[in-house]
């Protein structure tokens, strides 16, 4: 039996099916094409377009059979004046066709440049989302585009007949048949008063009563036509029908802001931070689900924290120790300046290696319990690295307790597959809530 092949959801010129083959085949080339241009590309943005891939041609070409040396082959050359059936041809003298270099430039042939793939915005967060070892589930609520509602704008000429307005449309149809009779109306109220003067000059005028009434006869004919004239302006017309007109708006209204807090020192090298953009991106992604407007603010901290941008958040390097409680300080003066709790929902998101000063870490939890928490929506602490230090065994306290389990999470994360625990939770809590 012949295969069938549906094609119908591909786009012109387009195959689904060898996408997806060579996604597959190159996969290791296109996911660091991805991961590089995670690094360059904003939280914001991360999911607004897709991405050029450049792939050497020599890693997609087809394997093809060659002849060896040696063997007995019979071959037709033509223009052969040399050799004879039966000679022995000897063999090319001068290493083999492998070039030696000397020669002199030429102006003659073709370079071969590098084959560029395109990934769409789908594809591109579908390889994202393979690193970070989200299940499908989680995939399509992430990329799925926000949820819409139907919302009243007015009226409009057509519909469908359970959206007419009858009220509206009477409207409508009365002022349309006044206006086209408007001449004809004040016409034969004129003729009305003038019947009505006649009648009585007749009834007093004796002499004249036979004049009178051939101009009443003609003035009742008069009447008699311009009733019909009105009589046949049609009902409701089509031009008078008013529809209620709806359109689609995002049911996201609120707004909200997530508070990006990452250690700078000198332990946090390049790879780690690779880790904790990764999971700011994840969280960006969930919120953007829920709210219409996202800030985000970017707090970077050694011994002293500082609100940055995004591209000196990640990129710029510090040495030093390390003081936790100053990023936290930061964020809630920020919280009280700029974004208070009836207007903005608010999430805090808080990488590190998990070194900090020993008198310190108490401290955060104290700043935590006291001032971060009682304001935050839900609060994410990751950690970087396997070993726990001091500020893992404080916070460790803090999630242990049942008042807090609601907002507060924290994880280890080795490598990005790690990053999705965290938000595991969130999806079971929106679940519960929704």
């Amino acid at each position: 039996m012949c295969p069938v092949i549906d094609r119908r959801l591909a786009g012109k010129n387009k195959s689904i099916g060898n996408r997806e083959r060579f996604i597959r085949r190159h996969h290791e080339q296109l996911r660091e094409a991805v991961k590089k241009a995670v690094g360059e590309r904003g939280i914001e943005n991360i999911g607004e377009k897709g991405e050029d891939v450049h792939i050497p041609r020599k890693d997609i070409s087809e394997p093809v059979f060659g002849h060896g040396q040696g063997g007995i082959r019979d071959m037709v050359h033509p223009g052969n004046k040399e050799y004879v059936q039966g000679d022995r041809i000897e063999r090319p003298k001068g290493g083999g066709g492998k070039g030696s270099g000397a020669g002199k430039a030429g102006d003659t042939g073709e370079g071969e440049d590098d084959f560029v793939f395109h990934l769409t915005k789908e594809e591109f967060m579908q390889i994202f989302f393979d690193d970070l070892a989200l299940p499908n589930l989680a995939r399509t609520t992430l990329t799925d585009t926000p949820e819409y509602k139907m919302q009243r704008a007015g009226y409009t000429n057509d519909g469908t007949p359970s959206n007419l307005h009858l009220v509206r449309s009477s409207r409508n149809k009365i002022a349309r048949r006044r206006a086209l009779s408007v001449k004809a109306r004040k016409e034969l109220e004129e003729i009305l008063a003038r019947l009505i003067d006649l009648n009585a000059f007749a009834d007093a005028n004796e002499l004249e009563r036979d004049t009178v009434k051939a101009e009443i006869k003609e003035l009742e004919a008069r009447r008699e036509v311009l009733t019909r004239r009105i009589a046949r302006i049609s009902g409701f017309d089509p031009m008078d029908m008013r529809y209620r007109a709806r359109i689609k708006v995002p049911v996201p209204i609120a707004k909200a802001v997530v508070f990006c807090l990452m250690d700078v020192s000198g332990s946090m090298n390049e790879e780690r931070k690779d880790l904790a953009k990764r999971f700011y991106i994840l969280l960006y992604l969930f919120l953007t689900r829920h709210y219409a407007k996202i800030d985000l603010v970017f707090i970077r901290h050694h011994t002293q924290a500082e609100e940055v941008n995004e591209h000196d958040f990640f990129h710029k390097k510090e040495t030093g120790g390390t003081v936790v409680s100053s990023a936290l300080v930061l964020m809630d003066q920020i919280i009280k300046a700029r974004y208070p709790t009836n207007e903005w929902n608010i999430y805090g998101a808080q990488a590190s290696d998990g070194d900090n000063w020993n008198d310190d870490s108490g401290k955060c939890v104290g700043l935590l319990v006291n001032n971060i928490l009682p304001l935050c929506r839900y609060y994410a602490y990751v950690q970087v690295v396997e070993a726990e230090q001091n500020l893992w065994d404080e916070y460790a306290k803090l999630a242990r307790k049942a008042e807090f389990k609601k907002f507060f999470a924290m994880r280890k994360v080795a490598k990005p597959a790690d990053i999705y625990p965290v938000f595991r939770e969130l999806f079971k809590k929106e679940q519960t809530t929704s």
